[in-house]
């Protein structure tokens, strides 16, 4: 991939990141707010590939951590770090990272299955054991809170996740049949 397009690229998914964090005052489900991260995350790492969507997501990152509000609510600066859920923020350049490296690999129907698994485990891993991090050392922990208690509200959001991701796999699927992406041959080695 020629550094111009993958700036450009990056700079693209860096901006669905940016709409995919803040259309959860538009999109509720159940009273739970729904974000498109995931599945942009998803999406970057298997149309870029490993090394780009990680790349992608990590601008996305700083982008947000210089003070242009791409997160959530429209945040950003520094003091995002402190955030409980900042953990999920930082697991999306694994997410692309992980779903780039099985995808380039293997795109059969256990390849995506396998993707998709592992986008969730990763994004779930590393965002609620920051999530359980922060509210016990820095953060306000509600009374009784514990790491049981931290991952029992994940249980909420695992439904709709499983939902984003499984259509993120299908978006996936129609990008590599379209013109443009049928050739591109995402490699994590460079």
């Amino acid at each position: 991939m020629g550094k111009t397009r993958e700036l450009v690229l990056c700079g693209l998914f860096a901006a669905l990141m940016a709409v995919g964090a803040n259309v959860s005052p538009f999109l509720m489900i159940g009273g739970i707010p729904v974000t498109l991260q995931l599945m942009f995350a998803i999406v970057a790492g298997g149309v870029l590939g490993s090394r780009v969507g990680a790349k992608a997501m990590l601008v996305y990152v700083a982008l947000g951590l210089i003070g242009t509000p791409v997160f959530a609510q429209f945040k950003g600066g520094p003091s995002s770090i402190l955030s409980p859920t900042f953990g999920f923020v930082l697991s999306f350049i694994v997410v692309a990272f992980i779903v780039g490296m099985i995808l380039t690999r293997n795109r059969t129907f256990q390849g995506y299955v396998m993707a998709g698994i592992a986008a969730i485990l990763f994004n779930y891993i590393i965002g609620t054991n920051f999530m359980y991090l922060a509210l016990t050392l820095w953060a306000d922990a509600p009374s009784g809170f514990s790491y049981t208690v931290a991952w029992g509200w994940m249980v909420a959001y695992l439904p709709l996740d499983v939902i984003v991701t499984g259509v993120s796999m299908v978006v996936l699927q129609r990008l590599y049949k379209l013109a443009p992406f049928r050739n591109v041959r995402p490699s994590f080695h460079k």
